[in-house]
């Protein structure tokens, strides 16, 4: 099946998840909506399971290529986090698989599904590494950190340096999932980065 297929699939499978919870979406409506046999979703997919763990890893994958604009939309350090941070809660606030792999709060209209990865036996590259591991909110933590720290401490960055702006990238991570758990108003996540980062040892 061709990437723009599987893509229809899972933006059937999306709108479903909208409209009821994902006990009562039912395969046989996803391929209906994207215009395929039920065969052809079971042949990409493998099963339910497999469709809702492909839809949260395609939905992680969009988040993260979001950090990594938010994170060239500036040339300063701590507007970089600033709008790295920004998006995290635009993100988590416009998505519910955003917001619960974020915050690793499932709550019962979501898929239920284990993080681990599940044996799989799929021909489908894509669904193999849909099967693979899906990330908890450390591992978010983890991959912003390391996404903002390519973009500030590139290579030949002191040793000291990159310890002080790894400690800075993960402390803005933390703020916006903070601010994704308690929401606060429009703008002011950046502002409490900003403010974060320009005092006392965390000086960025």
């Amino acid at each position: 099946m061709m990437p723009a297929a599987r893509e229809s699939l899972l933006d059937a499978a999306y709108m479903a998840l909208a409209r009821r919870p994902w006990s009562g979406v039912r395969m046989v409506d996803v391929a209906a909506v994207a215009g395929v046999s039920r065969q052809t979703l079971y042949n990409e997919f493998g099963s339910k399971d497999g469709l809702a763990r492909a839809l949260v890893r395609r939905e992680a994958d969009a988040y993260l290529s979001g950090v990594d604009r938010a994170l060239v939309s500036h040339v300063e350090p701590r507007e970089r986090l600033a709008a790295a941070a920004e998006w995290t809660v635009v993100a988590a606030r416009g998505n519910v698989l955003v917001r619960a792999v974020l915050t690793g709060c499932w709550s019962e209209r979501l898929p239920s599904l284990t993080l681990s990865a599940v044996p799989s036996s799929s021909a489908v590259p894509a669904q193999r590494r849909a099967d693979g591991p899906l990330p908890s909110p450390s591992d978010v933590v983890g991959l912003v950190r390391d996404r903002a720290m390519a973009y500030l401490a590139p290579a030949g960055t002191s040793r000291y340096e990159a310890v002080e702006v790894a400690g800075a990238c993960e402390v803005a991570v933390r703020l916006a999932l903070s601010c994704v758990v308690a929401p606060v108003g429009e703008g002011a996540v950046g502002q409490l980065v900003r403010e974060a980062l320009g005092s006392g040892a965390l000086r960025l």
